[in-house]
């Protein structure tokens, strides 16, 4: 095969899980809101993990892998588990009881200025350009249009929780750039390990806190709790490896607008919500802020020049 074409085929499968990861990590939002009705926050975070490393290591013994014993590898797990998972997720659980759901959307997702922001100002392990920035200040648009303007306005009411909020959102931003160091393993054996260590942390204090014994969950919950291990948790974070070998911090940071029309469109097909007036509007801001920070910036002048004939 051509270099030019196996090229293409690569760039277009990267962007392909892109897109996946997008799916498994949008459902987040529907499933949590279930989830959370009738399921504490630190118990339903140690079950979702502990279900998405069980599932993971029933596949991986299938191919024939195991999870590796050094402490090394262990000391690298727990340290992405808890920046990209268990620290911000129970930060931003404890502040959406404060700040409304549309505005904890909108903070959440200037992740990728914040990658953009310690890739140019600090790591500089990939090109930070300035299209790259234009995209995610898009992609942010675009959010807030979907989301609403009254998310926009409805900021600086509980400064504290939001503050909070965007520490969490530091923390993932991290995480994308420090996950890199995991690329020597498979992707499965990562999610594994992290989400098992993650489950096992929470595990103690959620029966200290939570008495999960005494607990009823309805049937959605625990449905939600389900699909949320095996689709957002298991599949979301080997996904989430897979991009970052492929197509590194910024790009696979894109898909996190990605998560939010699609979310959006959950909610309204799962929990029965409104389309938002302005979605036409913020696709279009988030399609363009995606494509500016995936797509390669020498790509545009060959378009260009093939539209102008030359």
């Amino acid at each position: 095969m051509p270099p030019s074409i196996a090229s293409t085929q690569r760039s277009w499968r990267g962007y392909v899980l892109l897109l996946a990861l997008a799916c498994c990590w949008s459902s987040t939002y529907p499933l949590t809101k279930i989830g959370l009705g009738s399921i504490p926050p630190i118990t339903f975070i140690s079950a979702r993990s502990l279900i998405a490393a069980a599932f993971l290591l029933v596949i991986l013994y299938a191919r024939g892998l195991r999870l590796p014993t050094d402490a090394k590898a262990w000391k690298l797990f727990a340290q992405q588990q808890s920046i990209n998972s268990t620290i911000p997720f129970l930060m931003i659980t404890w502040a959406q009881q404060y700040v409304p759901a549309s505005s904890a959307v909108v903070l959440a997702s200037t992740t990728p200025i914040f990658a953009f922001l310690i890739t140019w100002g600090i790591t500089r392990h990939e090109p930070a350009t300035l299209l790259k920035l234009v995209g995610a200040i898009l992609g942010l648009a675009g959010t807030a249009a979907i989301i609403g303007l009254d998310a926009v306005s409805g900021l600086s009411k509980d400064v504290f929780a939001e503050i909070v909020i965007l520490i969490a959102t530091l923390s993932f931003a991290c995480a994308t750039i420090f996950g890199l160091r995991l690329t020597e393993y498979d992707p499965m054996v990562v999610a594994a390990g992290s989400l098992l260590f993650g489950g096992f942390v929470l595990l103690p204090v959620s029966l200290i806190v939570d008495h999960p014994w005494a607990l009823r969950p309805t049937a959605e919950a625990l449905a939600a709790t389900v699909a949320m291990g095996i689709f957002s948790s298991a599949f979301g974070l080997m996904l989430f490896y897979m991009c970052l070998s492929r197509l590194g911090t910024l790009t696979t940071n894109a898909q996190g607008y990605l998560r939010i029309p699609i979310g959006v469109g959950l909610s309204v097909l799962l929990l029965g919500e409104s389309v938002p007036a302005n979605l036409a509007l913020g696709l279009v801001l988030v399609m363009a802020g995606v494509a500016a920070m995936t797509i390669p910036g020498d790509r545009y002048g060959k378009w260009i020049n093939r539209l102008r004939g030359r």
